[in-house]
């Protein structure tokens, strides 16, 4: 990647066995800036041809040195790797910005900083697993051996681009494996200088391959439907994991999928409101509200409902929308002008519903370029909206008051999704109990976004197939084999 001084000259172009490399036919397409609706650069778009080239790699980098590598050699490249990235944090965090449209300080405060943490955390958390070891009376000894999976295909979402790539990137070579990384075609410049940075740390060339392109009959199928790719971690929406799930059945590739959600924010009446409020303006509106784990269903005990709508609208309506270079910029630009669309559909289907806008639901005065939306909170809507059902990934909410618990755990439950939900209660006994029956895979209480990456991660239903975080990512990203020793 090659960036001037100027916005107009960030170039991005695949990386395949430690080189940067142009497509074999030249295409290329635009990469636009989401605040301005400006070309930022172009970007090399690749296909089968690059497909074959990076797996080729992979596959020789795989059977090569990176084969015989330990556990601390590993363990130091990871390091050095997080090290590099906080050394390049403001870079990286201004590119973040102008790819996603997302507040300049967020990325530098969140993106940035967990990214490289994301390194470092697997750097110290591989070095401490060891494998089981059963002594079966005077007969056998038992022992596990663990081994790469191989080369993993990385197909990564546009909301977190540098801190989803991370996150499945580490735990990967920590385990000795090789990859080839698809960034979604919105978002990048950040995947194209960890390149650099992987580089630098050491990583052998063919270890990590960079190819960037499209989804269907472009580069993300063909990773997909490769034979000789043997995992696909995806994040991203539910028909794309459907579309990869059947591309790799042929091949019975290794699948770990962390998908969307429409995750339910429940809110008793003995919880503490002040800090309800401050904590939900976050979990719905922060980075856009383009978050899987943002709580976009907010469900209200009764008694409070009228006190929390006033507060949290005053709250919503002082949030300022403005172009992500401003340091008092709470909610930039969405991703896409077909995202952006996207989410106005749902907004008509809202007014077209009965809907009840409190605030937003339009352009803010003043943003007439970029892809702008106001925080809007929507009061009114049967269960059974598509508002209500479905995943809209935007600064969009809904509302709606409960009188039992009872009814709001079916509510919450009431959705093809389970990722995460949020529970507000001071009541100790009532927090575990709705906990223990709200089916998600993350669960918080009094709190969100509070994250261990030591603990399991991931959804249930639509919203995922199995679970990364600690063990349980080392675990997707290797093989075991038993060993028995007859005495």
């Amino acid at each position: 990647m090659h960036v001037e001084t100027r916005v107009q000259a960030i170039n991005c172009l695949h990386f395949i066995n430690g080189q940067f490399v142009e497509s074999q036919n030249q295409k290329t397409f635009a990469n636009i800036n989401p605040a301005t609706e400006e070309v930022l650069g172009t970007v090399a778009e690749g296909g089968k041809e690059e497909v074959n080239f990076a797996v080729a790699a992979a596959r020789r980098a795989l059977n090569g040195n990176w084969k015989n590598t330990t556990v601390e050699e590993r363990s130091k490249i990871l390091r050095r790797i997080g090290d590099l990235i906080l050394e390049r944090q403001e870079e990286l965090a201004r590119l973040e910005s102008l790819d996603t449209g997302k507040p300049f300080w967020l990325a530098n405060s969140v993106d940035i900083p967990r990214a490289a943490y994301n390194f470092h955390f697997f750097a110290d958390f591989m070095v401490s697993v060891n494998t089981d070891a059963n002594l079966q009376d005077d007969k056998a000894l038992h022992y596990t051996h663990r081994r790469p999976v191989g080369v993993v295909g990385i197909i990564k979402p546009w909301n977190l681009p540098l801190l989803l790539l991370t996150w499945k990137l580490a735990p990967c070579l920590a385990m000795g494996n090789t990859a080839v990384i698809k960034p979604a075609e919105w978002t990048p410049m950040t995947a194209t200088v960890l390149m650099e940075i992987c580089k630098e740390a050491g990583v052998p060339d063919g270890v990590v391959n960079l190819v960037h392109g499209f989804g269907t009959n472009s580069a993300g199928s063909a990773i997909s439907e490769h034979p000789d790719v043997d995992a696909i971690s995806f994040i991203g929406e539910p028909g794309t994991g459907s579309a990869i799930m059947r591309a790799a059945s042929t091949s019975l590739k290794k699948l770990s999928f962390e998908l969307g959600g429409k995750n339910p924010n429940i809110i008793f009446a003995d919880s503490d409101l002040e800090e309800v409020i401050e904590t939900t303006i976050k979990s719905s509106f922060i980075n856009q509200g383009e978050v899987c784990l943002c709580g976009s269903r907010i469900y209200v005990e009764r008694p409070i409902y009228e006190e929390f709508l006033d507060k949290f609208t005053k709250k919503v309506k002082a949030l300022k929308v403005g172009k992500p270079e401003n340091a008092d910029t709470n909610v930039g630009a969405l991703i896409s002008k077909e995202h952006y669309d996207r989410v106005n559909s749902y907004l008509e289907i809202a007014r077209n519903d009965g809907g009840n806008f409190l605030t937003g639901g339009k352009r803010p005065e003043g943003l007439d370029e970029g892809y702008f939306l106001e925080p809007t909170i929507i009061t009114g809507l049967d269960r059974n909206s598509r508002c209500v059902r479905e995943e809209i990934f935007g600064p969009v909410v809904t509302v709606t008051p409960f009188d039992m618990e009872e009814e709001v755990i079916m509510q919450a439950n009431d959705t093809h999704y389970g990722l995460s939900a949020t529970i507000w209660t001071n009541d100790l006994r009532r927090a575990h109990r709705v906990a223990h029956q709200i089916e998600a895979g993350i669960i918080w209480v009094n709190t969100w976004f509070l994250r261990d990456l030591r603990t399991p991660f991931g959804g249930m239903k639509h919203s995922g197939i199995g679970r990364t975080g600690g063990m349980h990512s080392l675990d997707f990203y290797s093989e075991l084999s038993n060993i028995t020793i007859k005495l």
